[in-house]
């Protein structure tokens, strides 16, 4: 075990490695304020100032919108609308629609008429008006709409 008495033969060297440390850290400063900093070779990350000749360039005022496109952004996959067979038109109200708009209505009629199998979530029991569009099954499960609406989207060639 280490008493308090063994430190205090020790006490006198520590103070006198205590000062030769202070005077030392006195001095590497001294030398390092009297180094002039290196030029880097690397460019500057800040972006460079203008030249006084150059004119500023225009900002854009706040009052102005910005510019208009031609035309209005292209939508594709399941946004893009396209035709239906008659059976989906017939059952969407709309001859032409799309696959994400069609999946919602489909989801919402079976959610409304509450045509999911109470003891698995997975069935979907199909009515008279689903049939027509599901091939006349009396059961689908939620994975396989998706693959039985795809058959009512028309294809288009480009």
């Amino acid at each position: 075990m280490v008493t308090s008495s063994s430190f205090r033969g020790l006490g006198s060297k520590c103070r006198a490695l205590m000062a030769a440390a202070k005077s030392s850290s006195a001095a590497t400063s001294t030398y390092t304020a009297s180094i002039k900093p290196r030029s880097s070779s690397k460019k500057s990350l800040s972006p460079p100032s203008p030249s006084p000749s150059s004119p500023p360039p225009p900002s854009p005022s706040p009052s102005s919108p910005p510019p208009a496109s031609s035309s209005s952004p292209t939508r594709g996959g399941i946004f893009k609308t396209v035709t239906v067979s008659p059976q989906l038109g017939e059952f969407l109200g709309a001859h032409e629609a799309s696959r994400n708009y069609a999946v919602k209505k489909v989801w919402e009629y079976i959610k409304a008429r509450d045509l999911q199998d109470p003891a698995n979530k997975k069935v979907i029991h199909t009515d008279e008006k689903l049939k027509t569009i599901f091939d006349g099954k009396d059961k689908v499960e939620f994975l396989e709409v998706a693959r039985l609406l795809s058959q009512h989207f028309i294809k288009t060639e480009k």
